[in-house]
């Protein structure tokens, strides 16, 4: 029980006082994804129109107290989403049609790339239209609707984890500290003398340029940009004695 007689629960995903009753199939569970986890259908949280208190039983209204014995359901609860959990800063953003973490004095919302996004990449990031629309390349879950933070690429893609969008494959950070490191190990690994004066062209994925170099198997350097974001784009070649 919480402080002040409130009621405490919930599960792995939110903490709130009530269970949904699904539209769809009748069902009672804590939230959406429990829902979507047991069942082979999804739940539409758009339509919830009735909770059951978890203090009392008592099936009603979705609303964000019970209206048979004042338990609180959410410190935080709207009533579009039918969201419920402790209080976050979350905001309802009409434009992205869900709720966002916040606070919402910290976010806009770009109106091409339709998703609300940090106040710092206002005028800084690459817009593509749309962007979250799809699935995380890499986890394959919905990036609009994930509770797992995105992170905006400089490329304009999103993703939830990863060094390297798998869409364009440019580097997704800052990579040049790693860079540095493989300088060092190029440098203290030798190849075998059958391999040394092989030289390969290669496509660098940062910046798009071709170049020849030295082939090594820990990573060949573009010469334009000093990225080791690179593949082999041709055969190898050997120069004459």
């Amino acid at each position: 029980m919480a402080a002040g007689g409130e009621q405490e629960g919930g599960c792995e995903h939110y903490r709130r006082g009530c269970l949904l009753r699904a539209p769809c199939c009748g069902k009672l569970y804590p939230c959406r994804l429990c829902h979507d986890g047991a069942e082979e259908h999804r739940l539409d949280r758009f339509r919830v129109a009735e909770v059951q208190c978890s203090r009392c039983r008592l099936l009603q209204k979705a609303q964000q107290r019970c209206e048979g014995c004042q338990s609180l359901f959410g410190e935080y609860y709207c009533g579009v989403c039918h969201l419920f959990d402790r209080d976050k800063k979350q905001y309802h953003c009409d434009e992205c049609g869900i709720c966002r973490i916040g606070p919402k004095e910290d976010f806009f919302h770009c109106s091409k790339c339709n998703l609300c996004l940090s106040l710092s990449l206002r005028g800084k990031h690459k817009c593509i239209e749309n962007v979250s629309r799809q699935d995380c390349p890499i986890c394959l879950e919905d990036i609009h609707t994930s509770r797992v933070e995105a992170r905006v690429l400089p490329c304009g893609h999103l993703l939830h984890k990863g060094y390297r969008c798998p869409l364009c494959m440019h580097s997704a950070l800052d990579m040049r500290r790693y860079w540095r490191q493989l300088d060092d190990e190029v440098a203290q690994t030798p190849m075998p003398t059958e391999y040394q004066n092989i030289m390969v062209e290669i496509l660098c994925n940062d910046c798009n340029a071709r170049s020849t170099v030295q082939f090594h198997l820990l990573g060949m350097k573009c010469t334009n940009c000093e990225s080791y974001n690179t593949a082999q784009d041709g055969k190898s070649k050997q120069p004459a004695e």
